[in-house]
């Protein structure tokens, strides 16, 4: 298990401070990271917490997992890096089709 923490469902005017108070009931937190959206500055709902252990990081999902936080239930779970997402959007590429494709002047 690693020390970092995927924190869900958090309520939209959740600060870092609110995350890193109420991990630390638990042992020391490291970072706090709410992911926010960039136009609003609120929170979009998730966030990350890197706790010192695993042995605090594994307390912190047994005791917060399911708990509230400023009214809404969060999740709380081993965070996991993130994948290259294979398929989806093509990027670049050749386009085939009439008229080549090229620059028209």
């Amino acid at each position: 298990m690693n020390k970092n923490l995927y924190i869900g469902n958090l309520p939209a005017k959740v600060t870092e401070e609110d995350l890193k108070a109420n991990f630390s009931e638990v042992g020391k937190v490291l970072t706090v990271n709410v992911i926010k959206d960039k136009f609003t500055g609120l929170s979009r709902g998730f966030g990350f917490v890197e706790m010192e252990t695993e042995e605090a990081a594994k307390e912190a999902i047994q005791r917060f997992n399911g708990g509230q936080l400023l009214g809404n239930t969060i999740t709380v779970n081993e965070a996991h890096p993130k994948r290259d997402s294979e398929g989806g959007r093509g990027g670049g590429g050749f386009r085939s089709g009439r008229g080549g494709g090229g620059r028209r002047y």
